[in-house]
Order: C-alpha cells, then structure tokens, then sequence
C-alpha cells in the first residue's frame, strides 16, 4: 500500500504523539535561545548593519 499523504505515514508509527511533542519542544527551544542571544548582544554589534545603507560604496565613486 503507497501512502497518500505525510499523515497517513505519521499516523501509523506507534509512539506518533510522543514524537510530534517531542519535535515541537525542541522547535520552541531552538527559537527562544536565537531569540535569547539576539536580543542580548551589545547595541554595537549592528551598527555595522543598522547603517549600511546610508553609507556609499567606495566602488560607485570611481568610474573608469
């Protein structure tokens, strides 16, 4: 028998809930610690990005 769908495969694995909790735990983890270091960086950390785009590229001032 071809399965027709992902959950038709999921659905016949026998701890399939233990499974999906345990994938959505380490899925919420993994954003709160991004979250966590983003958040706790020094402020000088993006100011190379936060003024990237007012600054002018050295190559656009010379022309050949």
């Amino acid at each position: 028998m071809i399965p027709q769908s992902f959950k038709d495969i999921v659905s016949n694995v026998e701890n399939a809930g233990f499974f999906q909790t345990l994938a959505m735990i380490i899925f919420i983890l993994f954003f709160l610690v991004v979250v966590y270091i983003v958040i706790n960086r020094p402020k000088k950390y993006y100011s190379e990005e936060e003024n990237a785009p007012l600054e002018e590229d050295e190559d656009e001032n010379h022309t050949l």
